[in-house]
């Protein structure tokens, strides 16, 4: 017996049984898996992702002029303007760069350092 003998005959092998007259069994089984299989990685996957998605772009649209930021590439600076898509980011006392909103990666208040 060959490999490809093995491989042509596989899902002959896995078809399921016929009954009497060449009908089937109750697909019911089957859908009822897969309804599962959807569920569980809606709760598991779409979900968890949605609500993070939200809560980042809650904590871009909260940002004010004077929190500090760190990029998603690590680059930590003060938001000195804010435009519709950008902002304006100041890294030293000299330097300042514009970068996308949505490259922003974490938000520091310019409140909770004196609240701390």
């Amino acid at each position: 017996m060959t490999i490809f003998s093995i491989f042509t005959s596989a899902p002959l092998l896995m078809a399921p049984a016929s009954g009497p007259n060449g009908q089937s069994g109750d697909p019911t089984p089957s859908f009822i898996m897969l309804g599962a299989m959807v569920l569980i990685f809606y709760f598991l996957i779409f979900r968890p992702q949605k609500k993070r998605q939200k809560a980042r772009e809650a904590l871009v649209q909260q940002i004010e002029k004077g929190d500090k930021v760190v990029t998603a590439s690590g680059i930590h600076g003060t938001i000195s303007q804010i435009e519709d898509t950008t902002v304006l980011l100041q890294v030293s006392d000299n330097t300042k760069i514009r970068i996308e909103k949505s490259a922003i990666g974490n938000v520091t208040p310019k409140n909770a350092e004196k609240a701390a």
